[in-house]
């Protein structure tokens, strides 16, 4: 893992962001923790956290965290451990469909992101890349996820993108070396 205190890994769906955070995480520290934000509402997503589950071996704490995720930060991040927050899209949705104003809970994480009291890794997905959502409330989702990369990502010492599996640095930006005449 990059010697930052926090860094953003951002991807598509089946980026492989998630296999990269979990593999930094790994590398950092014996002491883990699993801020996990998703809900199994149907079998599909069942499928999908036992999945995630069968990648992790037993020495990983976790927490589940699917509305209130500054709490669980604030529990769980310590200089002696890396906490590795998988996903802030599904929290992002998980608060929007509870009816909480995304914006004030952003705002919360964002000022966590400054206090923190030890490494973190938070996964979230690039979406802004696809094509415009057909209802308001996928539009009004997107654009909130937007909004809530770009918080983060200016909050975190680095931000890391993931396309097919290979991680490409987006902050701190390499030196842009341009002579103009």
């Amino acid at each position: 893992m990059t010697p930052h205190r926090s860094v953003l890994v951002l991807g598509g769906a089946r980026s492989g962001k998630s296999q990269l955070a979990q593999q930094w995480a790994e590398a950092a520290s014996t002491a883990r923790v699993l801020v996990a934000t998703a809900q199994a509402f149907d079998d599909e997503m069942r499928e999908r956290i036992a999945h995630h589950r069968s990648e992790r071996d037993s020495s990983w704490q976790v927490e589940e965290a699917p509305l209130d995720l500054v709490s669980a930060i604030r529990a769980t991040a310590a200089p002696d451990r890396v906490v590795l927050v998988d996903c802030l899209t599904l929290w992002l949705s998980n608060i929007m469909l509870d009816g909480r104003n995304a914006g004030h809970e952003i705002d919360a994480l964002v000022d966590e992101l400054k206090a923190l009291k030890g490494p973190l890794l938070l996964v979230s997905n690039e979406v802004g890349q696809g094509i415009v959502p057909a209802t308001a409330l996928g539009r009004a989702f997107r654009d909130e996820q937007g909004r809530l990369n770009q918080r983060v990502a200016a909050a975190c010492d680095a931000a890391i993108l993931v396309a097919a599996g290979c991680p490409v640095l987006l902050k701190p930006a390499p030196p842009l070396n341009l002579r103009l005449a």
